[in-house]
Order: C-alpha cells, then structure tokens, then sequence
C-alpha cells in the first residue's frame, strides 16, 4: 500500500458556509483535487510558516501529506 492511500485517522471539522465557501475559491484556484487535499496543503503551509515543516511548492496531488512518507531502508 502506498503511503499517500495510508491515511487511517479521519479528522472531521465544522465550516461557515463563509469559511467553505474560501475553501472552496483557493482550492478551485489551484486546482486541487478535492477538500481534503487543499486543507492538508493549508495544514502544511501554516506548520511550515511556524517552522515545523518545509512545504514544497509545485507538488503533485498526489503529495499533498502534512508528513513525510518514512524513507525505505537502504534507501
């Protein structure tokens, strides 16, 4: 299994219709894949912006992840 399919803790948060509506505008404008990913991207880039991670712009939505996938060994 893939580490970006491995994803076993749901988090479930309430929106205004204002704050989805945003959501929404950002996601569409960067063309994201779906809600998920642009409030993992939002997770990331405000960790990141506090020093905690480092984003990398031009990613693949397939590498929208707060983590890193753990190295392989001997990799």
């Amino acid at each position: 299994m893939s580490y970006e399919n491995n994803r076993g803790e749901r988090l479930q948060i309430m929106l205004t219709e204002d704050e989805l509506r945003i959501l929404d505008d950002w996601r569409f404008s960067r063309r994201m894949p779906s809600r998920a990913a642009a409030v993992r991207e939002l997770l990331t880039r405000g960790l990141a912006a506090d020093g905690f991670l480092k984003s990398d712009v031009g990613a693949r939505s397939k590498d929208y992840g707060v983590s890193e996938a753990p190295e392989a060994e001997g990799a």
